[in-house]
């Protein structure tokens, strides 16, 4: 076996549950306790002092060098690195695992959270909720995105909030499996209720009250309407105070570090697609190509990892029910098999950029406990933009830690229609969703495509025509836009 294959030893998670933002714990406080717990798992105390790679993935946080702030929490000098807003999670940690295999890098630590409880908390109680100075220095290296998520007509006509984008998708999953808008309803119900029992079972997830599908899906009350058919509890939640930690190395130094192999959890194979095409030009809202073509790749490089034929645990990333159900039906999964480790993005809790550290962490702990099996976790970066696989498994990939990059497959296999913001006229609606105002359905938004192939977003202020769009089929129908931006 290569004594350079990367290899996870250390898992360090944190959930504060503090509703007194004066004694709640910073965000960057949360991110070093997780990596002290990272690493006293690993049972190797002198192993994080090593570290020599700390990689963060940014949050809404405002340290200029949190890589550096934790490093010098843990007592290790090591390379700080932050990834932007925009970059997969999982390049964060593959970037990891590539340096580990290629002689760059001896120990690294991965981690990231959040403390949006602490700070809403703060705004509630009509105080605030400092951080502190972390100094003008900047990280030793920086991992940027390319492109842009957003079209500029969907930030200006109503599309810019994840969830009303993807809710839009919603609409054209709902349309292509010929269900009812209440059957719909009642569907993102079950699929949500699963979700929920499995965070019930976690002492890591944020929420554990397991409600029932009937009480996800019916708007009211604290679980109001966010954009039709999305209540509350169908979207991710993001106040949390959550923090996650991953301590990899290489096999050799693991085993000279005494790290029992018990502990010892290996990256097979990952691979991603960085192509960028915003939700209105993508020919089908309810398919994703780019994710099909990163899990084709992720078979060839580590078989038996990506399903059909998975008999390991699964955790898909679980921002919203779209993006559920549109990675299971690339995969050839059920939505009645077990799809994750944490309870998802609402329930186990959605840490902005962070929440694939607290799932790859949940699957390897899954995998601790059934050596053999080999866990997938996948990764969406925007709206079902660039998608990421990863399989990890208690035994090694022969031959190491793969990696590959389907951004060029992804861009062959997406179909494209051309964007004219300026469009008029009478087309159809290939996506739609409803905006709520003071409880009620009050604004009508749809991609719409004309016959000659353009698309555009359109809107209307208008309760009726939104109360249609929340409670109608309105996909595959017919619409004027009598001037730009503007549905008739």
């Amino acid at each position: 076996m290569n004594p350079r294959t990367p290899v996870l030893v250390g898992i360090g998670t944190v959930l504060q549950r503090e509703d007194d933002p004066a004694r709640a714990r910073e965000a960057i406080d949360l991110v070093a306790e997780a990596a002290r717990r990272a690493g006293e798992d690993a049972g190797a105390p002198d192993l994080l002092a090593r570290v020599d790679l700390v990689a963060v993935p940014r949050g809404v946080w405002s340290y200029a060098d949190p890589g550096r702030m934790v490093a010098e929490a843990i007592a290790a000098t090591a390379r700080s690195l932050v990834a932007e807003i925009g970059v997969l999670q999982q390049s964060v940690i593959s970037r990891a695992c590539r340096d580990l295999a290629e002689g760059r890098t001896e120990v690294a630590l991965v981690c990231g959270g959040e403390a949006k409880h602490r700070a809403l908390r703060a705004m509630q109680a009509g105080t605030s909720a400092p951080e502190r100075e972390s100094g003008t220095t900047l990280p030793d290296e920086s991992m940027q995105a390319d492109g842009d998520v957003l079209h500029p007509v969907e930030i200006a006509r109503h599309l810019a909030v994840p969830a009303h984008q993807y809710a839009v998708i919603e609409s054209a999953l709902r349309h292509a499996a010929g269900r009812s808008p209440a059957a719909h309803r009642a569907h993102l119900g079950s699929l949500q209720e699963r979700f929920a029992r499995v965070a019930a079972g976690s002492p890591d997830a944020w929420d554990r009250s397991a409600p029932a599908a009937a009480e996800i899906a019916t708007p009211g009350g604290r679980n109001r309407e966010v954009a039709a058919p999305y209540t509350r509890m169908l979207c991710s939640q993001w106040n949390v105070d959550q923090a996650a930690a991953l301590l990899l190395t290489t096999l050799e130094r693991a085993r000279s570090a005494g790290v029992s192999r018990d502990r010892m959890v290996f990256p097979l194979a990952a691979v991603e697609s960085n192509l960028m095409v915003p939700l209105v030009a993508r020919a089908e809202l309810h398919r994703w190509p780019a994710f099909r073509e990163a899990a084709r790749r992720l078979a060839e490089l580590a078989p038996g990892s990506s399903p059909p034929g998975h008999g390991g645990p699964v955790d898909l990333y679980s921002c919203f029910p779209a993006a559920v159900q549109v990675q299971a039906a690339e995969l050839g999964l059920p939505l009645d098999a077990e799809l994750t480790t944490t309870g998802g993005m609402t329930f186990g809790g959605g840490p902005l950029n962070s929440f694939v550290l607290q799932s790859t962490a949940a699957t390897a702990r899954r995998l601790r406990e059934r050596p053999g099996e080999r866990s997938l976790v996948t990764c969406v970066s925007g709206m079902l933009t660039k998608p990421a696989l990863a399989s990890w498994s208690t035994e090694p990939r022969e031959g190491g830690f793969a990696f590959a990059d389907a951004t060029a497959e992804a861009r062959a296999t997406t179909a494209t229609r051309p964007v004219d913001p300026d469009a008029v006229g009478t087309g159809t609606v290939v996506g739609a969703t409803a905006l709520p105002e003071a409880g009620a359905p009050a604004r009508a938004v749809a991609i719409v495509e004309f016959d000659d192939g353009r698309r555009t977003v359109a809107s209307a202020e208008d309760a009726v025509l939104a109360r249609a769009f929340a409670d109608e089929e309105t996909v595959g129908t017919r619409i004027r836009v009598t001037e730009p931006g503007r549905l008739g």
